[in-house]
């Protein structure tokens, strides 16, 4: 067989062989494309350029020596089979072709060296990667009912709805404007002016159906961010809207603007 040859800074390891001159990798490549037989490498000379080799190394290469051991194992187990006398009925059901399997045990290597440099690059990656820190958790009070229930507040605003008077036939009316934010900047103004208010003088000055709902949506958010509370001093009374005390919870996003 002719010698297959590289040149010398093509690997670290180089084997100089009759028929094979070049790095252990070249062999892995050889073998799998049947381009080399390898049991005609004499496992003694490499074993020897191998001692020679490993006592030149200034530091000895873990990554190193343990593929050479890999390959030199897989080279050995051939020889064995080629040397070693074996029964029969064995060499019946093991005769195959031994280049094949060592071929695809060197291939079984060879995948599991790509896979450890790639997770090796992910990881070089990773160094040089940040990790984008989540914004803090958003603070949402409880609502400050004292006396009161959900339902209290929303029996109050359908009977403000029940009192609307409906739009006359035929008569256009004008959109108005309103905003959550800007009815919560009311009922916090008037808040500051009076102390507190009636819910039902809050409903009422609504000139719209529309407005009402808005004016409970800005109310629900008062109360849900800690500003306002809502009480009752009885049961079937006026219920009462108040400024909190202490420090309001931070305010959320504007809210939408709504058309009546």
């Amino acid at each position: 067989m002719e010698a297959v040859s590289v040149p010398a800074g093509a690997g670290p390891y180089q084997v100089n062989l009759t028929v094979f001159q070049g790095p252990l990798d070249l062999l892995l490549q050889l073998v799998e494309q049947r381009k080399l037989d390898i049991t005609t490498v004499s496992l003694a000379q490499v074993a020897d350029q191998y001692v020679e080799y490993i006592g030149r190394m200034p530091e000895q290469d873990p990554e190193v020596l343990s593929g050479f051991l890999v390959v030199a194992a897989k080279l050995l187990l051939l020889k064995s089979w080629a040397l070693l006398p074996r029964p029969p009925q064995e060499t019946a059901e093991e005769e195959g072709n031994p280049g094949e399997e060592l071929a695809r045990q060197l291939l079984e290597y060879k995948r599991f060296k790509e896979a450890a440099a790639h997770l090796r690059a992910w990881e070089e990656r990773g160094g040089r990667s940040y990790v984008r820190i989540a914004p803090p958790p958003k603070v949402i009070g409880e609502l400050r009912l004292e006396g009161v229930t959900l339902a209290d507040l929303a029996q109050a605003v359908r009977r403000a709805l029940a009192t609307m008077p409906g739009q006359e036939p035929g008569r256009l009316v004008l959109p108005e404007i309103f905003s959550i934010d800007d009815k919560m900047e009311l009922i916090e103004s008037l808040l500051g002016g009076q102390g507190e208010v009636a819910f039902s003088s809050l409903l009422s000055a609504a000139a719209s159906k529309l407005e009402v709902i808005v004016t409970f949506l800005a109310l629900l958010e008062l109360l849900k961010q800690g500003r306002v509370l809502a009480y009752q001093h009885c049961i079937f009374s006026e219920i009462r809207i108040a400024r909190a005390e202490g420090d309001a919870v931070e305010a959320s996003a504007p809210g939408p603007a709504l058309a009546s």
